[in-house]
């Protein structure tokens, strides 16, 4: 008897039935694929599961354990979220991509091999892809395939790691995998490029806001938690991911309170706020461990809150730049509400989940005395909630009116706003709810009063310094040149450099070769003949004349004979044409023998 079915696979082949149903029947069917989902995840206890044999390699569909349960309970919720997000969609094929997207996650999270890992790690690929396309624009098009195409390089270093260690090692199971090996560097930039590390990033800050507005939604919870998921899974205390994750946190705040696009200037903080999950990877103690998947739980809830707040101010009003829009206060109140829940969150607030998760990677980095960690970490929180705590709202919903005239959006889209902010709100009250699922006991307590009054200090001090600079700070309509630069100018050049350089110095060898083949088969036509008209022509050269006729009569004779080449077809014989083959090769062989040898 089947206990349970992988949680990715009901969503993966529950996908296949979207395109054929329509209206009510199709909204209740995609709502209940996640709840189905959610009572397998209830059901699966703690082991392997779906194992299978392939080219005499095991297979396993199910790696159960709390890592990857913790991971499968967010995805699930998510996708149940998204989809009540975007009920009101027409787009059949939409939501077949984000079904499939969200179903080959959670296939990567419980897989127990690599195989099964890249396969489902390509299909994520794959299906967000249409999300960012269904943003139905050139910018979209053009996204998404710089999109794919970076995520078919990180696959294809993915694979080269994978086939390296299995030549290595002669297994593919995937677990810890100890670094140092090459291996182990390319598996390792592999999911890298997934995280958005930089330099590595840029696909995300391109892409997602490029998406369509649910399609955004779903693409800010999965890819780059995946990620986070399987570094913890294979490379957890590996040092030098310690330095990149502060590097993200604080590279992604600054991008952001740079930027005008509201999406873009989120996209920018899932790099900044994954730098947070990918130093407390690297760190590996107990604590980083679990402050990193709380931390991915907590984001995965409050980006999502974030994106749905930004795509309902899109949705309604049509513009997505701070510069364009304000006012908007007075009639998306319920929106400017749900949403600074997920400011409030993202900016770890008290009472709110950013707060009971982001504070234990933090705390990780000075219990193992990491100064410098610490404080980066720190300052990219204070830049958090300036950007997106204070920037964000202020211009979009409280800065001078522009006139828009804009009101709440759908029923479906506040109902899965106000699920994420209650969830939102829940884990911050009550962090139990989170840290009972988490890998590893825990021994951490948030509210403590030195903490919450330290939170507040720097909370509280960035918005004095917000107001205080407001004329300063007010948001401009720039382009923020990012590493996305060297591939878009730079497949320019490289595409110039192959039409043109390349390509003309690549065409000579072969009109070489095409001149060479041209003068044989005309040789070929009769190479008796061919071999007196070169004599004749040189015997012209040198005397201006044939023996016994004036020169006029040769060159007439000499013309006649170029003219009428190559007569009467020559009678060849088998034997004859092997004779002269054989003498050819022997003749080569001589030559390199004395010259060479």
């Amino acid at each position: 008897m089947i206990e349970w079915v992988p949680p990715g696979l009901i969503l993966i082949l529950g996908a296949l039935l979207i395109p054929f149903l329509k209206g009510k029947i199709r909204q209740g069917y995609m709502l209940l694929l996640p709840i189905v989902a959610f009572t397998s995840l209830l059901n699966m206890s703690e082991g392997t599961g779906f194992v299978t044999s392939f080219l005499g390699y095991g297979l396993v569909f199910g790696k159960v354990d709390k890592l990857s349960l913790a991971f499968g309970y967010v995805f699930v919720i998510m996708t149940f979220i998204g989809i009540l997000y975007a009920l009101h969609v027409k787009n059949k094929g939409e939501h077949f991509s984000a079904v499939l997207y969200a179903g080959s996650a959670l296939g990567v999270v419980f897989s127990g091999d690599f195989l099964t890992l890249f396969v489902f790690w390509e299909l994520m690929a794959f299906s967000s892809v249409f999300l960012i396309w269904y943003g139905g624009n050139k910018k979209s098009y053009d996204a998404g395939f710089r999109y794919l195409l970076v995520h078919v390089f990180g696959g294809l270093v993915l694979l080269a790691g994978i086939i390296i260690r299995l030549v290595n090692t002669g297994s593919i199971e995937f677990g810890h995998i100890d670094f140092g090996s090459l291996d182990s560097y390319l598996i390792l930039i592999g999911f890298m490029i997934n995280a958005a590390v930089p330099p590595l990033h840029a696909w995300l800050s391109d892409a997602y806001p490029e998406a369509s507005i649910t399609g955004a939604v779903f693409l800010s919870a999965f890819t780059t938690k995946t990620a986070v998921y399987v570094l913890l899974r294979a490379f957890s205390g590996v040092e030098i991911l310690i330095w990149f994750g502060a590097i993200m946190a604080v590279f992604g705040v600054v991008y952001a309170v740079l930027e005008n696009d509201i999406r873009r200037l989120l996209a920018y903080h899932i790099i900044s706020q994954v730098g947070y999950m990918v130093a407390g990877v690297g760190m590996g103690t107990l604590l980083a461990v679990n402050g990193s998947v709380a931390h991915a739980f907590s984001h995965i809830l409050y980006k999502g809150l974030l994106f749905m707040g930004a795509g309902a101010v899109i949705h309604m009003t049509g513009r997505r730049k701070l510069t364009e829009l304000g006012g908007l206060y007075r009639t998306m109140p319920l929106t400017l509400g749900l949403y600074m829940i997920g400011a409030f969150a993202i900016s770890a607030f008290p009472l709110f989940s950013g707060f009971v998760s982001k504070s234990m990677v933090v705390s990780a980095a000075a219990h193992e005395h990491l100064a410098v960690i610490w404080l980066m970490l720190t300052l990219a929180s204070a830049g958090t909630f300036l950007s997106i705590g204070l920037k964000l709202p202020y211009f979009t919903f409280f800065a001078k009116d522009t006139g828009i005239k804009a009101k709440e959006p759908p029923v479906n889209m506040l109902l899965a706003m106000g699920l994420a902010a209650f969830l939102n709100i829940l884990i911050g009250v009550y962090p139990a709810v989170l840290y009972n699922i988490l890998p590893n006991p825990v021994d951490y307590i948030p509210y403590t009063p030195e903490h919450v009054v330290w939170s507040l200090q720097i909370l509280l001090f960035t918005a004095l310094g917000f107001f205080l600079l407001l004329n300063k700070l007010g948001s401009e309509p720039t382009i923020s040149v990012d590493t996305d630069w060297f591939y878009r100018k730079g497949s320019k050049v490289f595409m110039w450099f192959v039409e043109k350089p390349l390509s003309t110095a690549a065409q000579v060898p072969v009109n070489i070769l095409q001149r060479v083949a041209d003068y044989l088969i005309w040789v070929g036509k009769n190479p008796t003949r061919a071999l007196f008209l070169y004599a004749g022509s040189a015997v012209f050269k040198m005397f201006g004349r044939f023996p016994g006729l004036p020169p006029h009569a040769s060159e007439k004779l000499l013309d006649e004979a170029w003219k009428n080449y190559p007569g009467e077809p020559v009678i060849k014989s088998p034997i004859g044409d092997s004779v002269i083959l054989v003498l050819m090769f022997m003749a080569v062989y001589a030559i390199y023998y004395f010259i060479v040898a």
